[in-house]
Parts: structure tokens; C-alpha cells; sequence
């Protein structure tokens, strides 16, 4: 049996021993020439180029984020939402307790683009014409003239929207829904890009007004800003004591300029989107209407924003076309603000995300 045993492991064992070729140089001799030149060529002739040429996009935004991140110590979350918001061509309502650098980041976004920017600090006692503009006698020659408000620019910030009253809010609803304002009769067109970034504090509510759902669903996002974590509380501290007096806003420079953000826009538009992610959109959204934790479902306007900040998302990552991950990662700040909570289950501290999570991992993801 031994000797059968050996016999046989003697046969299944190659036999290379008269043989100067490698095993692997005897299956590339296997194959003929021709053969191997044509899976070569093959090989060469596949490619997963995008069909929107989206390389001048990404290094503006890669250049962007330098920028902000010379001041603004971690907060990626919010600094993409912010840069997705401005692809997307819409608003964003950041949302986070006092010292977190909500109105910084805006500043410092803003500073980073060659437009025009525009602060205006909400107030009780401010009027709706003291942003739009009102119209103004001119003794010379006996006419009126409109004088424009602060709102004539392309990125406006508003700092601490909700302390002003709900007249003065109200003020906002057209110019930015329409990019317009109507004055006296008088249609005046906002220039491109026109995006409005509005901070407000969650916990402080003396002296403020709640916003009217209204406003809300006229804000593509609601961002909200946590504390940060110890290092990068350590590597703020570090900051702060190097800058020997230096303004941090110093540091950053414009880069991108009207022309190339509205250049940018137009290539998100085009990003891809198959019909079975419509309908994932759209199966997301009417479960907001159908859940019985919510008082108040989502509208069309909701869907809507999830498909631009979808395809705002894919530009960022280098796609050309849209995944079930990039509605996922819109779906939370484009719906939180838009839904309302039953009292019953708000009263149990059930949260807008929580729901909202629960929907998406109820919907069955398209394949």
C-alpha cells in the first residue's frame, strides 16, 4: 500500500524536470500570440471615464475646503453640506448652540468665493425694508428712487433669523423661492448664484420667534453643528494662541468666481439619475405623508430637494451619476425641518431623525 500510495503521488506531482520553463511561462505558451494581443488590447480599451467632465468642480472644491479648513477646525459634515447646498443652488438654515462657528464658517465660505457677500443681523425691531429696500424721494428731480437693501447681493448670511418677527421673515419667502422681489410694482431680479445661509440658536427662546413652516421649506438644508470632540478642542486652543493677535478671517483667500459657480451648477444639473432612484425619492416621501409619527409629511418641494442635493452629493464624490448612498445622505437635512412630530410622540422624546431614519430603512432600496 505504501508503495501505491507514493506511485500515486508521483503521478498527480508535474514533471518540469527536463524542462528550463516556469510554470507560468508554460501557460502564457499555451496561448496563442494573437490571443494574448487581443486580451491586452481589451484590457486597454476599458475605461470608467465620467460623461461629465467634472475634474475643474472637484478642484474647486478641493480648494475651497483648503481654505475653510485654515480656520474651522473639524465640522466636515456641515463644510459638505454647505458646498452641496451652493451646487444644488439652495439654502441652508444652520442650526447649533452659541460658539460652535456657525456665522464663522459662513463668513469664511463666503470668503473663499470672489462674490459679492452680504451680513444681516436679525433683530425684533427690524422691517422687511430694512433688507429688501424702499423706494426714496430724490428732491432733484422729483421722483422716487429704490434704494436697494442688503438682500442685493449673492450670498446673503442671516444671523439669528429667528429673532426677527414674523412680518419681517415673511419678507424672505419670494426672493428666495424666485430669486425676485416685488417693491412698489417693480420686479428686481437677484444676480446669480443667490444662496442665503441662516444661523439660529436651538436653546435660547426669549427674544425669538419660532419660523413658520413656510420659511422652512424654502431652505434646501437644516444643518446642525455639534461640539467637537477633544482634539479637535485642543487643536482650536493651538489655533487661537498662534494667531499673536492676527485676524483668522486673514488666512483665507477667493478662489472660485461667479462665472465658474454658476459653470458648476449647470454641470449638477446634468448629473444622471435612473428612474428606479426617481422612484426611490419618491417612495421616501410619500411614507412621510403615510407615518403615523408624523403630524406633517413631506411636499413635492421635499422630493424635489432631495434630487438636487443627491446629484450635488455624486458631483462632490467625482460621479456623474447618482447612488442609493447619495439619497441616503440627503435625506436627513432636506427632511428634518420639513416634517412635524406628533405631540404624542414628541412628548415621549421621539426626534424628526429618528423617523426619518426609520423610513429609509423601511423603503426597500432599489437594485
Amino acid at each position: 500500500m505504501e508503495h501505491l500510495d507514493d506511485k500515486q503521488n508521483e503521478d498527480l506531482t508535474p514533471k518540469n524536470e527536463h524542462s528550463d520553463v516556469s510554470p507560468s511561462e508554460n501557460a502564457n505558451a499555451a496561448v496563442p500570440p494573437e490571443t494574448n494581443q487581443a486580451m491586452e488590447t481589451s484590457e486597454s480599451d476599458i475605461s470608467f471615464k465620467n460623461r461629465i467632465d467634472l475634474s475643474e468642480l472637484q478642484d474647486g472644491i478641493a480648494l475651497i475646503k483648503n481654505e475653510i479648513g485654515k480656520v474651522i477646525v473639524g465640522q466636515k459634515g456641515m463644510i459638505d453640506m454647505l458646498i452641496a447646498s451652493i451646487l444644488a443652488n439652495g439654502h441652508s438654515l444652520i442650526e447649533g448652540v452659541p460658539g460652535v462657528a456657525k456665522t464663522i464658517s459662513a463668513k469664511l465660505l463666503a470668503k473663499s468665493l470672489d462674490i459679492g457677500f452680504s451680513r444681516i443681523q436679525f433683530t425684533p425691531d427690524l422691517m422687511p425694508s430694512d433688507i429688501l429696500g424702499t423706494s426714496v424721494f430724490n428732491m432733484k428731480n422729483s421722483e422716487f428712487e429704490f434704494k436697494q437693501g442688503p438682500i442685493f447681493s449673492n450670498m446673503i448670511l442671516i444671523d439669528e433669523i429667528n429673532r426677527a418677527p414674523a412680518k419681517t421673515q415673511a419678507a424672505l419667502f419670494e426672493v428666495m423661492e424666485e430669486r425676485q422681489i416685488t417693491i412698489d410694482g417693480n420686479k428686481f431680479k437677484m444676480e446669480l448664484p443667490f444662496i442665503v445661509l441662516a444661523t439660529q440658536n436651538p436653546v435660547e427662546q426669549e427674544g425669538t420667534y419660532r419660523l413658520p413652516e413656510a420659511q422652512l421649506d424654502r431652505f434646501l438644508f437644516k444643518i446642525d453643528i455639534d461640539y467637537p470632540n477633544i482634539d479637535e478642542e485642543v487643536e482650536i486652543l493651538n489655533r487661537e494662541q498662534n494667531l499673536q493677535g492676527a485676524l483668522k478671517t486673514d488666512q483665507v483667500k477667493a478662489h472660485l468666481s461667479k462665472a465658474q459657480i454658476n459653470k458648476f451648477q449647470a454641470l449638477v444639473d446634468q448629473i444622471i439619475i435612473e428612474s428606479h432612484l426617481i422612484k426611490y425619492i419618491a417612495d421616501i416621501i410619500v411614507n412621510t405623508r403615510s407615518n403615523p409619527f408624523l403630524y406633517l409629511g413631506a411636499s413635492p418641494r421635499a422630493s424635489i430637494a432631495i434630487l438636487k442635493a443627491s446629484k450635488a452629493f455624486a458631483a462632490m464624490d467625482g460621479r456623474d451619476f447618482v447612488t442609493p448612498e447619495d439619497i441616503k445622505r440627503a435625506a436627513i437635512p432636506v427632511l428634518q425641518h420639513r416634517v412635524i412630530v406628533t405631540p404624542e410622540r414628541e412628548m415621549e422624546g421621539v426626534t424628526t431623525k429618528q423617523i426619518i431614519k426609520q423610513i429609509i430603512e423601511a423603503v426597500e432600496i432599489p437594485r
